[in-house]
């Protein structure tokens, strides 16, 4: 693969998917708000605007932390748009409908086309090429992007534009439901009586992807952090916003909600897998029980 492709966002996600993308023969150019970071990666050039990293590019992947992160890197004179002249825009940000829906328009003025293609899947995922994809758009440009995106992992087209985003806060309301469950259930076995060891293995036998988290359910360790608590609030916020504006009732989404919220309030920035310390302290603490 000899595509130009610009990455805008390397934070955890964009290094991942920008380190795969280099090793299959990209052509790359990299931006980031905090331009060491893009520096650090030491794969294509560093650009110092948005503007400047589309410029040349033939396909522009965006991943960024969220729908304001978005809308300042596309839009203004130092944006991305400021520089389409026909190439994909690929957005592969946690950042809901709604910004889909008005980059379109814009984008579609400038001259060139937009997919969201959202990833369901770590880092470690992404940069084995093992994620899922969910892509979003007119099929003309998912065609475009697929061969792209393969590099990637498993490339699903869901629809029209804005899918991609939809379907990806069910896959992250699945994720924090998962995640808080096993955590109370991991405490409630270990209360019980029950080796710690059993536990984890019969929950992780029924969702095998909770093993990559086992020192942090079965020894309250905090691993390095593959998706941090925050980023999740700030996903279930999203995720919320979408099901009560169509009526849908999600009374556990809600509770795993303010679960997280709770855990955030020593562990933010940790990885997911945390919210096992929630647990955890409110036993030790009397008068949480």
């Amino acid at each position: 693969m000899a595509n130009r492709i610009a990455v805008l966002g390397t934070g955890r996600m964009g290094s991942a998917l920008a380190r795969r993308l280099a090793g299959a023969g990209a052509e790359l150019t990299l931006w980031d708000r905090t331009a060491d970071r893009a520096t650090a990666l030491g794969l294509g050039r560093v650009a110092a605007s948005p503007a400047e990293a589309a410029r040349e590019a033939e396909f522009v992947i965006s991943s960024l932390t969220g729908p304001e992160a978005v809308r300042g890197t596309y839009i203004g004179p130092g944006g991305a748009l400021a520089m389409a002249h026909g190439q994909l825009f690929i957005e592969m940000s946690t950042a809901g409908p709604d910004v889909e829906a008005e980059l379109g328009p814009l984008v579609a003025a400038a001259g060139s086309h937009i997919v969201d293609a959202t990833i369901v899947g770590a880092p470690p995922i992404v940069e084995r090429g093992e994620a899922a994809i969910l892509i979003g758009g007119d099929s003309a440009d998912v065609e475009r992007a697929r061969p792209i995106l393969e590099h990637l992992g498993t490339v699903r087209h869901v629809g029209r534009p804005g899918n991609g985003a939809r379907l990806k806060l069910v896959a992250n309301s699945m994720l924090a439901l998962v995640t808080a469950g096993a955590a109370e259930l991991q405490h409630a076995g270990d209360t019980a009586g029950l080796d710690p060891g059993d536990v984890f293995w019969i929950l992780a036998r029924m969702v095998p992807s909770l093993e990559v988290r086992r020192p942090a359910y079965v020894e309250g360790e905090l691993q390095a952090t593959m998706f941090a608590l925050h980023d999740l609030r700030k996903d279930l916020d999203l995720a919320l916003e979408l099901f009560h504006a169509e009526d849908a009732p999600v009374p556990m989404t809600a509770l795993a909600r303010e679960l997280v919220g709770l855990a955030l309030v020593d562990d933010s920035d940790h990885d997911i897998g945390a919210i096992a310390r929630l647990y955890r302290r409110r036993r030790a603490d009397p008068a949480d029980r």
